[in-house]
């Protein structure tokens, strides 16, 4: 058996010699130096909030996304029209965007009575933004009443905190 493999050995190195290469007739030319250009960055994406979004509309307006209403009222003064104005601006800049108004009032009064104060609200504040040019189709309210408070004290600086319109975007 020893001599078998041995044997085997033996004629596989035979045949393998018997395989010998010839150099080639032509020799390839040297690789030259070709350099590739730098690959071109991708581009990045926008630092700061997507503009349209509601970040970007809260940033942008820098407080004037609010607007505040005296007690049981929902007049439009002069303070809320440049509010309002900015608001416009911002959204005829972005024409796709749509957004809603939302109606708070103060905990003092029924609820149902709350209700149908900050519905008049938003719908004041909408009807400002629709008088600017902005497509009434691009707005919607909605009235939580007293049920969203940005202040929980039963303070009149509270109450004041309270009765407002927000206008918000739609993602």
């Amino acid at each position: 058996m020893n001599r078998i493999v041995i044997a085997l050995t033996m004629s596989s190195v035979l045949a393998l010699g018997a395989c010998k290469k010839e150099p080639p007739e032509v020799i390839p030319p040297a690789p030259r130096d070709v350099s590739t250009p730098a690959p071109t960055p991708a581009p990045t994406a926008p630092r700061g909030p997507q503009p349209g979004s509601q970040a970007h509309f809260s940033s942008a307006m820098a407080g004037s996304d609010t607007i505040y209403f005296d007690t049981d009222q929902y007049n439009i003064d002069a303070t809320d029209m440049a509010a309002l104005r900015r608001q416009a601006e911002y959204l005829t800049q972005y024409p796709s965007t749509r957004a809603t108004v939302e109606g708070h009032a103060d905990e003092r009064g029924t609820r149902d009575y709350n209700l149908a104060l900050g519905e008049r609200r938003a719908n004041a504040a909408r009807a400002y933004l629709v008088s600017l040019g902005i497509a009434e189709n691009r707005l919607r309210t909605v009235s939580y009443g007293e049920e969203r408070p940005v202040d929980t004290a039963s303070t009149p600086a509270a109450w004041a905190r309270n009765r407002r319109a927000v206008t918000v975007m739609i993602d």
